[in-house]
């Protein structure tokens, strides 16, 4: 018999997103939606498919997955975001492998997005592994500002079938997450005793195109690659830039990050 795993969901104004969201749960044995207070129909739209929706203030990304996995009622746990979709694959997959009881902590398995009219299987965006099944009793969510994840105590293990992402909803919504995101990553650098010159915000985006252009095969999807290439490229100038007016010019003093940065991450 295959060991239980309970599908966590953590939601805010996630009406647009999380019916497809959880109905493509429908193979797990339980699902436990987390939202953060939505002003929208999110709850409302979840409760058709689990009696287990809990909201309550937002904490940050890490401690509200963290709470929804303290919630399950088995220690295996799938994490999904609102905008992910588990495939049938995914979900034939994850079965069996719990079937076989298994020993690791937990799995890793590759993510693709769907974007510009695409699935994108090249640049940076591709495989994109993540750590989304694991045990809770070995593993838990840690991190910072930006790209929390799962660290596992014990040995991790990958899957074969695809996560699909569904990030971006147009280009403009690229750039404003992109905005929003850099903010963060720099912040993050900064606390960590990071600095950046000129050298950085110069050499460096036009090195993480050619990574994402050339050497992973964005050239192969043609002008969304070309594209998303550009982006990548872009996030890392901004991100260095950023960095560096962290720092006050005038001065040697640094100046600390504003009160008002966002505190969501990715």
């Amino acid at each position: 018999m295959a060991v239980p795993v309970t599908a966590t969901v953590i939601t805010f104004n996630e009406a647009a997103n999380i019916e497809a969201a959880l109905a493509s749960l429908s193979w797990a044995d339980e699902i436990i939606v987390v939202d953060s207070e939505s002003t929208d129909r999110t709850a409302e739209i979840a409760r058709r498919f689990t009696d287990k929706v809990i909201v309550r203030p937002w904490p940050g990304y890490i401690a509200q997955k963290n709470f929804a996995a303290e919630q399950a009622s088995h220690d295996w746990i799938f994490s999904l975001d609102a905008d992910e979709r588990v495939t049938p694959e995914l979900a034939a997959e994850i079965k069996t492998t719990l079937a076989r009881r298994p020993s690791a902590a937990g799995y890793r398995l590759p993510r693709v997005t769907f974007h510009l009219g695409r699935w994108m299987r090249s640049t940076d965006w591709y495989p994109d592994y993540q750590l989304r099944l694991y045990d809770r009793r070995r593993a838990r969510w840690a991190g910072k500002y930006v790209h929390e994840s799962v660290k596992a105590d014990g040995p991790v293990e990958y899957l074969r079938s695809e996560l699909q992402h569904y990030a971006y909803r147009d280009r403009a919504h690229h750039l404003e997450t992109m905005d929003r995101y850099t903010t963060l990553a720099a912040k993050q650098m900064f606390e960590e005793g990071r600095r950046a010159g000129l050298f950085h915000v110069i050499v460096h985006p036009p090195a993480a195109f050619f990574r994402n252009y050339v050497l992973r095969g964005g050239f192969r999807d043609g002008k969304a690659g070309l594209i998303v290439s550009a982006m990548n490229a872009r996030y890392v100038r901004l991100k260095f830039a950023k960095l560096r007016e962290l720092c006050s010019p005038s001065t040697s003093t640094p100046r600390a990050p504003g009160a008002g940065d966002s505190n969501r991450s990715s």
